[in-house]
């Protein structure tokens, strides 16, 4: 084995003696600036602080929600807005429960499958509550000279641009000959969207701003303009001064609050039912607005320029900490595209998915699954956080594990093992969503361990110990508990009753896939190595699923995704979605556990036959880790860039997948950890990079944090 690593090492890697030269980071973030040129929906830019987001149109704000609405939409949401209709029917999650006999005894799981009429509802009821709001659309009126409404085929749009380094949006357009010009920025401290304007419309009052609530739509998407069941929901202005008004939106049992603070003087009226109308009175070209949306009734907004000089800084602040990478003189054609690819990701997951919770995997702009977070996804949200360097935004969300962590140890008892068990589609709360897939992942089981453990190695403490030791070996004391005895081979099985994370498979059949395998050995391992860095003696029953977990299944010289699926590579449906078989050397590092030899072939293996028209944005991220741990630089690019539909990175870099998600965020996020983990990781030799020695690629990089 040491003799395949150290091949492996050698081959294959650029030696690089200007890893560490000073990289121009002003310079490298503003090249790829984001320029618009018209109405394009797939193009939408956004402002944001980490726990809320705010998604323009090329007008600077959100003026044609309904244009867009199929696209990357307009949102405006937050890590606090949730919403839950009222349980009219008194449904009780105990009616989603369905029972399995595995492994010779009983277990429940909240699943999609319906039992009868009230079972059906209360799948429905929970699965769909609650959902994140979209807390409101925030747009431009424009008055023609005539009195008529502006549409948006009279408005020109000359130029926008989003400046990732300053965190403005700048967007200049037309209407009937007369420029306007918008600045758009968000306070990095409040949720506060703040906008300056400059134009001789505002002089002749063809100008006005509205805020409209939509209602939630209650559905798996909610793009937020849904105008429909006005008498569902309640919205008022609670107070109004000549430069100054607070807003109130109910929703059942739910309220929120938007204050607007405007320059000069101005009116605020309620123009229809949850429409209301902002008019500056100004006698010159310019006027600035801010919009703070809070779920308390907020204190007074500062103005454009305090908060522009405090986004300006703190923006700054990012972009001079942690890693950086410049492909500079690079003659692949790829090079420049994949740099833009690698600054936009840093920026949408710094404003979409650095909060105190799991993000969706649409982040702050639209729901996907109701807005609920994925927690198998949150290594791919947060990981890359910690290896750019900047693990206080991956610590941010791992405060919310040991908020949940009761209902977390609940569901581990209820279904008769140990410790805690963290659910794959969850809510704010870490309560259960009925689903017939995510009830059976457990590849998000392990990942609380790999968190805390990048932590630790950047923060090797006493209190790092003493703050997540609780919440690693509760995830560990489960995976010790979980795993089946099979008395006849004497070894300990992962199944039945699982779904890998290539969801093709059913769980009542399925066992033993590798990527679990592999994982849940390593997170052990890592388990162990806490208590003893805590000075604990070794866990008695960490040790005996270590010592006889069951080996990797192999057939034909490759690794097969699961041990119970013969068939791995002849049966079509096992040709899709994740190749997560890759997982076991990439994701992770290399263990004990893996023949490197036979990864190899597994590896070229699935290059040759996977439909990868039938894959996720975040599988060609892990392909990429894959080849870089096999000393394969010319397949990590290849992998990183390979033309594939859910490959696709938007003009605002966010990852398009489909009609359903224009946006996937664990795509960006796992861009950004393979860029990471090819320049610093633990099996890769101080001054070498993964990527190819072809005198193609010319790569400058600092402070990136080794991946195990």
């Amino acid at each position: 084995m040491k003799k395949q690593l150290l091949l492996l090492g050698l081959l294959g890697m650029t030696y690089l003696s200007s890893y560490a030269q000073k990289i121009n980071r002003k310079a490298v973030v503003e090249r790829h600036t984001v320029s618009v040129a018209s109405f394009d929906t797939l193009a939408s830019l956004s402002v944001g602080n980490g726990r809320f987001a705010f998604t323009v149109d090329a007008t600077g704000l959100q003026s044609f929600p309904n244009y867009y609405s199929n696209g990357v939409p307009l949102g405006t949401q937050s890590v606090w807005g949730w919403h839950s209709f009222p349980n009219k029917e008194n449904v009780k999650f105990e009616e989603t429960l369905k029972e399995y006999n595995l492994n010779g005894r009983k277990v429940t799981y909240s699943v999609q499958g319906a039992k009868n009429a009230k079972s059906k509802e209360a799948i429905n009821y929970y699965r769909e509550n609650p959902n994140r709001l979209q807390l409101g659309n925030l747009g431009f009126i424009f008055k023609k000279k005539d009195g008529s409404t502006a549409q948006i085929t009279d408005i020109i749009v000359q130029n926008q641009q989003l400046n990732p380094y300053t965190g403005q949006i700048t967007s200049h357009f037309s209407l009937e000959g007369q420029s306007v010009t918008v600045v758009t920025i968000c306070d990095p401290n409040q949720d506060v969207v703040s906008v300056n304007i400059q134009s001789n419309l505002l002089k002749t009052g063809q100008i006005q701003v509205f805020l409209k609530f939509p209602f939630p739509s209650n559905q798996f998407l909610d793009s937020g303009t849904n105008y429909k069941n006005t008498d569902q929901h309640q919205s008022a202005i609670v107070s109004s001064q000549t430069q100054s008004a607070i807003i109130k939106h109910q929703l059942d049992a739910d309220q929120y609050f938007v204050r607007f603070d405007w320059s000069k003087n101005g009116t605020i009226i309620e123009n229809k039912t949850h429409e209301f109308i902002l008019t500056p009175k100004v006698e010159d070209g310019s006027w600035e607005f801010s919009a703070n949306f809070s779920e308390k009734s907020p204190a007074t907004t500062s103005t454009f320029s305090a908060i522009n000089q405090r986004s300006l800084l703190a923006w700054k602040n990012f972009w001079n900490s942690g890693g950086a990478i410049d492909f500079e003189g690079s003659t692949d054609v790829r090079a420049k595209e994949l740099e833009r690819r690698i600054v936009l990701s840093q920026y949408l997951t710094k404003i979409q998915c650095a909060n105190e919770q799991p993000p969706q995997e649409t982040g702050l702009t639209y729901n996907s699954w109701y807005g609920k977070p994925h927690l198998e996804m949150h290594w791919w949200h947060g990981i890359h956080f910690a290896l750019w360097g900047r693990v206080d935004l991956l610590e941010k969300s791992l405060d919310w594990y040991a908020k949940v962590y009761p209902n977390a140890v609940g569901i581990a008892k209820r279904q008769g093992y140990e410790g805690a068990r963290w659910q794959k589609m969850t809510d704010p709360a870490g309560e259960e969503s009925p689903s017939s897939v995510g009830a059976f992942l457990i590849w998000q089981q392990p990942h609380f361990i790999y968190f805390a453990e990048l932590v630790r190695r950047q923060k090797p403490t006493k209190s790092t110990l003493q703050k997540y030791s609780k919440l690693v070996f509760a995830t560990a004391d489960f995976m010790a508990s979980y795993p089946h005895w099979d008395e006849e081979n004497k070894r300990y099985i992962l199944g039945k009753g699982l779904i890998p994370a290539q969801e093709r498979f059913n769980p009542e059949e399925t066992f033993n896939p590798t990527y679990e395998l592999v994982y849940w050995h390593w997170a052990l391992k890592v388990a162990q190595d806490w208590r003893k860095a805590m000075g604990l003696k070794p866990n008695e029953k960490y040790d005996k699923i270590l010592q006889n977990l069951s080996k990797l299944p192999v057939k034909d010289g490759v690794y097969l995704a699961t041990e119970s699926a013969q068939d791995s590579y002849t049966n079509p449906k096992f040709l899709t979605d994740h190749p997560s078989v890759l997982g076991a050397l990439g994701m992770l590092p290399p263990t004990p556990m893996i023949d490197m030899p036979t990864m190899q072939r597994t590896f070229d293996k699935v290059w040759d036959v996977w439909q990868w028209h039938d894959t996720w944005g975040w599988d060609f991220p892990m392909v990429a880790m894959t080849a870089a741990r096999l000393g394969r630089p010319d397949k990590a690019i290849d992998g990183l860039m390979m033309n594939i539909r859910t490959n696709t990175y938007l003009p605002n870099g966010h990852n398009f997948q489909d009609e359903r998600l224009r946006l996937y965020l664990p795509g960006n996020g796992g861009l950004l950890a393979t860029i990471a983990m090819m320049c610093s990781r633990d099996d890769l030799p101080t001054g070498k990079t993964s990527f190819p020695n072809n005198g193609q690629w010319k790569v400058k990089w600092e402070g990136f944090k080794k991946m195990p």
